[in-house]
């Protein structure tokens, strides 16, 4: 699996954490070893990891967390530093957010995440290529 594919994998571990509401996941995939912060729509900027994780755990037991889908991932990947920017869908809501993780071993930790509203529309997702049939 190259740097990008394990990269995108933490990124979905993100967001499936967050739609399965499962704190524990949630947990895992933020850093440890690293300073880490948090910038939630609407919210204050968070710094501490007892912060954000305290964020999240408010965030995903609430009867009222909202269902999201990542849509349209970009990775960069810039040594033992990987950028994710994404569309964020929520209900007819469109936010754009940007996820940096770093290296830790051979796992993708999360250190920040940041989601705002976005001014413009996803782009569409590609089709799949068609592929020749010999």
């Amino acid at each position: 699996m190259s740097d990008t594919e394990a990269l995108l994998f933490a990124n979905e571990a993100f967001y499936r954490a967050f739609a399965d509401r499962d704190i524990e996941a949630m947990a895992d995939i933020w850093s440890r070893a690293h300073p880490v912060s948090c910038l939630h729509p609407g919210w204050g900027p968070l710094f501490e990891r007892s912060e954000v994780m305290s964020s999240w755990a408010a965030i995903l037991s609430s009867s009222e967390s909202p269902d999201i889908r990542c849509q349209r991932p970009q990775a960069r990947v810039c040594r033992d530093v990987g950028i994710v920017v994404c569309f964020e869908r929520l209900h007819d809501a469109l936010l754009v957010a940007t996820n940096v993780f770093v290296r830790e071993g051979s796992l993708w930790k999360m250190v920040h995440h940041q989601g705002g509203l976005s001014s413009v529309d996803a782009p569409p997702e590609e089709a799949p290529a068609e592929r020749a049939v010999h």
